[in-house]
């Protein structure tokens, strides 16, 4: 069955108000359709069949809402859901497979007595433009794209009462649910067959397991591991927070400091380690791992408090406690076991150092966050050997602020260049692919291990050209913006170049005065930086590929008039324009990332003569911050090595970008030059566009017409190439 979307009239799109009305986006479709819909309605009465649609509606629509989907429309008696449509959180794939689980569950348990509906669940991951003004229940013609007829497809092959998804869709999901592959299907229009995987049901939580030496966390492990130790040894507890944004590493901290402190003046340290699934069952569930991991195995056989039961330990002394860990996801099973857990992890404080630690306490409930906090403070009041550890990317995680000798903050900066380097390699001899694509990944990954990770075991196929992991990570924190900000970073990442605040509030039509604040805050967060000569551009390349790419056609085409109206050509980040070559030339022809992927489809202007093709943006000379090259604007072009530009056909660099060129140029009629000038520092990449006068165009390295001879040219034609000569 094709899926058709509606597309709203322009009138409605461009009444909208900015930001963007239309986005592209990855989203997950979910479709759901009765089995034997037809047969069924054919056997009952008409007043019957009403009863059953609004039942089944109903449970669908109400899981849906639960899992944050959005009904965008109504097939007969299928359901087309998307996630990630108007905010992503990260995890669109998981929560939609987690819906058809649910709706798969909430069918199953209606009463015995009524007519049973058998249903089939497809769910598939996929670029769509995206209407954010019809984003919501309803919503027809909200999203546009292939993975809407991908997903319709898809759960026809799946059983009845089966959950089946797509190849992106399970990697998205591995690791949280449990599936296992059920077919490689041929679905009519696809040119290749998809392989379809059944998800069975959701996995328990297994922490990562961390391969090969920790690179550049050497200063945080010792700062975190004095803390612990401080804590244990003087018996005055203490909360070490490990602070980072998402992929920074934090797991991989937690997980050596493990190894770090296992033992304090030569006791034992007992740790209880738990993790925190997105969206777990029950508020509580995390504290059940937390108390497992201080029973198993049990040092000592110990009862409750009061108790004059002395059985086998803890959990047979207190039934509460065993129907808690029995029972996990149980919300009056934890209530009732919540002082028992308190008064066991105080108790064994007593006897011998314990550290408790929780692995992304931002993805926990308000209820755990509390019990911690009570716990830390209880064991500071007894001065037990207690110490607690927490990861979280900040924010509402954060404990409060007690005493400063009571809690310390480590946080995790952006690796430096060395340390990306040596882990790229690394990833990249894991993955058997060639260490020498380190030096050209090292701009990409802004320091950031998950980046890297994503980019190193990149497959390719996503159309922005960043990996489906590090996309994930960058639309979460992008969406994370308000409208205004998240305006603004596009503006600047689609301008490609350092831009004042009076350029973005022409691109945006902004009122004087309105984008300073906007980019001080975006700064603030980290996603901008400063610039040498006083502009502001985006800091991450990952994040502004992304940033860029989810602009539609149009809005980056009204950039582009916007920018020229700023005194500019429509290249961005102010660059000329080179000559229009001859017909039948080839135009603005993008540089190649790897695998020979393009790197720069983003750039605002659209070239006639090239057939319509994106213009690349201009690729930044690179400068030194904090002893780690930094772009000196996050372009899309993909230098070669920190500090140079890509290698040449040769293999070897050119010269430095960041020094001067001395442009040399000829009298007419006269073989001797007349005056020099000073380019900017070149690009990386083809070189810089230099303009010397109403004809004379060139890029260091090339020329924009045939050779000419020296001396005077031909009458009719341009000054020739000029010369370009770098100077020390």
């Amino acid at each position: 069955m094709l899926i058709t979307t509606p597309v709203g009239s322009r009138e409605a799109v461009s009444a909208a108000r900015w930001p963007v009305p239309e986005e592209r986006r990855t989203v997950t479709v979910l479709f759901v359709d009765i089995v034997g819909s037809t047969g069924l309605v054919e056997r009952l009465d008409p007043e019957d069949v009403r009863t059953l649609q609004r039942a089944y509606f109903g449970t669908v629509s109400g899981v849906l809402r639960r899992w944050r989907g959005v009904v965008e429309k109504y097939v007969g008696d299928a359901v087309m859901a998307l996630f990630g449509a108007h905010g992503c959180d990260g995890f669109d794939a998981y929560r939609a497979v987690r819906a058809g689980l649910e709706i798969q569950a909430a069918l199953d348990r209606r009463p015995a007595g009524d007519t049973r509906l058998r249903v089939r669940v497809g769910v598939a991951t996929g670029e769509v433009l995206v209407d954010l003004t019809g984003a919501h229940d309803g919503g027809h013609g909200a999203a546009s794209g292939a993975v809407i007829t991908t997903a319709a497809r898809l759960q026809e092959y799946a059983p009845p009462g089966g959950v089946v998804v797509c190849p992106t869709t399970r990697r998205a999901v591995a690791g949280l649910v449990e599936q296992r592959p059920l077919a490689t299907m041929t679905m009519a229009g696809k040119a290749e067959p998809l392989d379809v995987w059944r998800v069975t049901g959701v996995s328990r939580h297994r922490p990562a397991r961390h391969h090969g030496p920790l690179m550049g966390r050497r200063r945080e492990l010792a700062d975190a591991a004095d803390e612990v130790v401080r804590a244990l040894r003087e018996r005055r507890p203490r909360w070490v927070s490990l602070v980072g944004p998402p992929g920074s590493g934090r797991s991989r901290l937690l997980h050596e400091l493990t190894r770090a402190v296992s033992r304090v003046d030569g006791a034992e340290v007992r740790w209880c380690v738990a993790h925190c699934p997105p969206y777990p069952d029950g508020e509580l569930a995390p504290l059940a791992d937390l108390v497992r991991a201080l029973l198993t195995p049990e040092t000592t056989a110990r009862p409750l408090p009061g108790s004059t039961t002395g059985g086998p330990g803890w959990a047979a002394a207190s039934p509460a406690l065993a129907a808690f860990l029995a029972a996990p996801d149980d919300p009056a099973a934890a209530a009732r076991a919540v002082t028992a857990c308190h008064e066991l992890l105080l108790d064994r404080a007593a006897g011998m150092p314990v550290v408790v630690a929780v692995d992304d306490l931002d993805r926990a409930a308000p209820a755990l966050r509390r019990f911690l906090r009570r716990l830390h403070v209880t064991a500071g009041d007894r001065r037990l050997a207690l110490a607690v550890v927490t990861t979280h990317s900040g924010g509402r995680a954060d404990p409060s602020p007690g005493p400063g000798d009571r809690w310390r903050r480590v946080w995790l900066a952006p690796l430096g260049t060395r340390d990306s380097g040596r882990l790229l390699r690394h990833l990249l001899d894991r993955a058997g692919r060639p260490a020498a694509l380190a030096a050209r990944l090292l701009p990409l990954v802004g320091g950031n291990p998950a980046v890297a990770t994503a980019y190193a075991e990149d497959s390719g196929g996503d159309p922005a050209g960043v990996p489906a992991a590090a996309r994930r990570l960058v639309d979460a924190r992008l969406d994370r913006l308000d409208g205004a900000q998240r305006a603004v970073l596009m503006a600047g990442a689609t301008a490609g170049g350092a831009l004042a605040a009076a350029t973005v509030e022409r691109m945006l039509g902004w009122a004087s005065g309105r984008a300073g604040p906007v980019l001080r805050t975006l700064a603030a967060a980290g996603l901008l930086r400063r610039t040498r000569a006083g502009g502001w551009a985006v800091t991450e390349p990952v994040v502004a590929r992304v940033a860029a790419y989810r602009l539609p056609r149009a809005a980056r085409a009204d950039f582009a008039r916007r920018l020229r109206g700023d005194g500019t050509t429509g290249r961005p980040g102010g660059d000329p324009a080179p000559r229009r070559a001859g017909a039948g030339s080839r135009l603005d022809v993008p540089r190649g990332d790897v695998d020979g992927r393009v790197t720069c489809p983003l750039g605002v202007g659209r070239s006639r003569r090239s057939g319509g093709g994106a213009r690349p943006a201009p690729v930044p000379p690179l400068r030194s911050a904090g002893g780690r090259a930094v772009p000196d604007h996050p372009g899309y072009g993909v230098p070669a090595a920190a500090g140079a530009g890509p290698p040449t056909a040769g293999g070897s660099p050119p010269a430095h970008p960041g020094r001067s060129a001395t442009v040399a140029t000829t009298r007419r009629g006269t073989d001797a030059p007349n005056r020099s000038a000073t380019a900017a520092p070149a690009p990386s990449g083809a070189g810089a566009v230099v303009r010397l006068g109403a004809g004379s165009v060139t890029r260091a390295g090339s020329t924009t017409g045939p050779p000419q001879r020296a001396g005077r040219p031909r009458r009719g034609t341009a000054a020739p190439p000029v010369a370009l000569g770098l100077a020390a």
